[in-house]
């Protein structure tokens, strides 16, 4: 059984940073792809960034192209969301999500994802 398990969220003042993170367990082979989503209160869901853990490759939406960072750590199954220079737009629920299957078409919306965390909340406060 898959498990994302993410943490690091926090309350922060505009202009800070934090640094997510999402453990990932229960599956014996690597990811295809995993990603950072974000929802925020009567807002749909929206992809912030993702990468392709067999390459490297990473995807980030307009809105925090320069500002969040996406990781990894293939030896701790665990992938990083580190996010500089916050602004209180960026405030919601923050969920990791991971994918094994083969996928045509952007990695940065949530059907390209089958297992999802139960979410870290950051508050980004002006």
């Amino acid at each position: 059984q898959v498990q994302l398990v993410e943490s690091g969220g926090g309350s922060v003042q505009a202009g800070g940073s934090v640094r997510l993170s999402c453990a990932a367990a229960g599956y014996p082979f690597s990811s295809d792809r995993m990603g950072w989503f974000r929802q925020a209160p009567g807002k749909e869901r929206e992809g912030v960034a993702a990468i392709y853990t067999g390459v490297g490759e990473t995807y980030y939406a307009d809105s925090v192209k320069g500002r969040f960072t996406i990781s990894q750590d293939k030896a701790k199954n665990t992938v990083y969301l580190q996010m500089n220079s916050l602004k209180p737009e960026d405030t919601a629920m923050y969920y990791c999500a991971a994918a094994f299957d083969r996928y045509w078409g952007s990695i940065l919306v949530a059907p390209a994802y089958n297992y999802w965390g139960q979410g870290t909340q950051v508050t980004v406060s002006s």
